[in-house]
């Protein structure tokens, strides 16, 4: 038995439509029909997959987080530029490449909730415009198959 994709991920907010309209602006999420519970909640649509954002009384837990893949790395990062949502703190650095060339951005949205941006090809990032690339083998340095480690895995079932 396995799980076959990623359905969903909550994440607290402390005001829903300014969340929303962050997850909208940022990533082109969309609000979709949302049921009722005990306490409000606002589900986005991410391709198949679904954001749900819920208030509640509880700080974001500061390194859980989502991550995404998104269609084009360097708009996320001006935009998250803009809106001052760029996370320099937590992780060390805002933006950190691998040595085998993937790249991971931290965000925070309005609530606190860290968000990952996944980019899988770093050679292919303009870095006149994403100015705030670190190494993260300069960081903590990558030895073995952590050298290797890869965001993009194949699939391995045979099924196209």
């Amino acid at each position: 038995m396995r799980a076959t994709r990623l359905n969903h991920v909550s994440v607290s907010a402390n005001d829903l439509d300014e969340s929303a309209v962050f997850y909208e602006e940022l990533f082109g999420m969309e609000r979709i029909p949302t049921p009722r519970f005990e306490f409000p909640v606002q589900w986005l649509r991410l391709g198949e997959n679904q954001l749900h954002l819920f208030l509640r009384d509880a700080d974001a837990p500061r390194f859980h987080h989502l991550a995404l893949d998104v269609d084009d790395f360097a708009s996320v990062y001006v935009k998250a530029k803009e809106l001052g949502a760029l996370d320099f703190e937590t992780q060390g650095a805002a933006i950190r490449e691998h040595p085998s060339g993937w790249v991971q951005m931290y965000l925070r949205d309005p609530a606190g909730n860290l968000i990952e941006v996944d980019w899988p090809d770093a050679a292919g990032i303009d870095r006149s415009v994403v100015t705030d690339i670190q190494s993260l083998e300069e960081q903590v340095p990558q030895v073995g198959e952590a050298a290797e480690a890869t965001l993009y895995l194949e699939d391995r079932s045979g099924v196209a």
